[in-house]
């Protein structure tokens, strides 16, 4: 199974990737053997993630959310969508 995820990173900043294996991505990336982009942001947290069928599905998914906003990001994660309604 393929997943994309959001990270809470120390800082407040989200960072967005993929991996096949979530579990050891986050623990490569908190061990500082992951994105040479987060290791000033570490501790990461995991806020988000979804599964997808195919690695082709994932990547799409996961330029798609590095191009929102903050504030949809925010939404995703609190509400399961980018634009809740209220």
């Amino acid at each position: 199974m393929h997943k994309v995820y959001i990270l809470l990173c120390n800082d407040l900043s989200f960072y967005v990737g993929y991996a096949d294996n979530l579990k050891n991505r986050l623990a490569d990336h908190n061990n500082k053997q992951g994105s040479k982009y987060l290791f000033s942001k570490l501790p990461v947290k995991l806020v988000h993630y979804e599964n997808y069928k195919t690695k082709e599905e994932a990547i799409k998914r996961e330029r798609q959310l590095k191009g929102w906003s903050r504030i949809k990001k925010i939404n995703l994660i609190k509400y399961g969508q980018p634009n809740p309604k209220t």
